[in-house]
């Protein structure tokens, strides 16, 4: 099928698809009420996405079955997995306090300022943090519903291994990708509480702590469950499951240290967001983990003043890239991603899947961490 494109997991067609099904979820959520507006910011903001989550459930599918004849219950599950993935981002705008996304006022901004335009009471702020609260949690629980329902109506006769325990597993690994995006949010919220200087004193730590937020918020969701969802429902047995694990570990990581490296360096033209964001909410990533780590003592402290200072201005953005760049720190999260990537590869080359699949997931390979958004 067109959609499924071992050399374009990403094309047009299969971004659109997704994007149709996405949307057509959203809209049959629809009542009639004032709580309607919420679907409509949430179509302007799925609109944008690179669909990479669903593109790896439906490649660890791909990895041991053909296309199936009727692709709908497989699309809807991955859609159901584009659907987390903007509730994890409405939720972290909020407590990132992100004023862009996806070259559009985030979630919680543009709420706030249709409260300010309708001369509403109370403060527009918090409503709009609310309502993006509100939206964040209904996106995961209709996620969750389009998951189910596909799998419930998931056909005996779809030419996959009968495996009684696929759907059951498929399930549970739905259930643990929730937990893994909020207990990652938290472990998020836990590094940037500490003092980025503790990478100075205590590189080892820091990095372990880096390494923690990295597996569980980004590898976890991005990578690794959606590619064992889809190979469950393909029949999948433990070693598979846990091939898939070893292999979404080190590009989810590739990931994250390429998101890391644009959260700095990143074009906002391109990124949509304004650059220097992760500077100014101060996080511990693996580049700031390096810089502090191997700055000199000069450098150090001027960049541990830079960092988590929400007024920072251009000049200090380009001061803080300076010391970056100047200590060797971008240069060792790029060499921290070669080596990930080279590493997955070679997980890849060793599993036994269908070569569609391994043409695929060695394009998306590429698109994770060779991206500029």
């Amino acid at each position: 099928m067109l959609i499924f494109d071992p050399d374009k997991p990403l094309s047009p067609q299969f971004t659109d698809t997704i994007g149709t099904v996405v949307r057509d979820a959203l809209d049959a959520r629809r009542t009639g009420g004032d709580a309607d507006v919420l679907i409509d910011v949430a179509l302007r903001h799925v609109a944008g996405g690179k669909r990479i989550r669903p593109a790896f459930c439906v490649w660890g599918y791909l990895a041991l079955a053909a296309p199936p004849t009727n692709p709908a219950g497989l699309l809807r599950v991955a859609a159901s997995l584009e659907l987390l993935h903007l509730s994890a981002l409405v939720h972290d705008d909020v407590m990132d306090a992100s004023a862009t996304r996806r070259g559009m006022p985030a979630v919680h901004v543009e709420l706030a300022d249709a409260h300010r335009a309708s001369g509403w009471h109370g403060d527009p702020d918090a409503f709009g943090r609310s309502g993006a609260i509100v939206l964040g949690n209904l996106l995961a629980t209709w996620a969750a519903d389009l998951a189910e329902t596909a799998i419930d109506a998931w056909p005996d006769d779809d030419g996959t291994p009968d495996r009684p325990d696929s759907r059951p597993r498929a399930r549970s690994l739905l259930s643990a990708v929730r937990t893994d995006v909020n207990v990652g949010q938290y472990l998020d919220a836990l590094a940037q509480a500490h003092d980025p200087g503790q990478a100075r004193h205590d590189p080892e730590g820091a990095q372990a702590i880096v390494r923690d937020v990295v597996e569980t918020k980004t590898a976890l969701y991005t990578v690794t469950r959606p590619l064992q969802i889809g190979a469950a429902l393909a029949g999948a047995d433990d070693a598979m499951l846990a091939a898939l694990a070893a292999f979404g570990s080190l590009l989810g990581r590739a990931f994250q240290y390429r998101d890391d490296l644009l959260g700095v360096f990143g074009d906002p033209s391109v990124t949509g967001k304004p650059a220097g964001d992760d500077l100014r909410e101060g996080k511990l990533t693996a580049l700031v983990a390096h810089a502090m780590a191997d700055a000199g003592a000069t450098d150090a402290d001027r960049l541990a003043g830079l960092l988590g200072n929400p007024d920072l201005d251009a000049a200090g953005v380009a001061e803080a890239r300076a010391i970056i760049r100047r200590c060797g720190a971008e240069a060792a999260v790029e060499a921290d991603i070669n080596d990930a990537r080279s590493a997955a590869l070679r997980v890849l080359a060793d599993m036994s899947v269908r070569e569609e699949a391994r043409r695929a997931l060695t394009s998306l390979v590429s698109v994770a961490t060779d991206r500029e958004t």
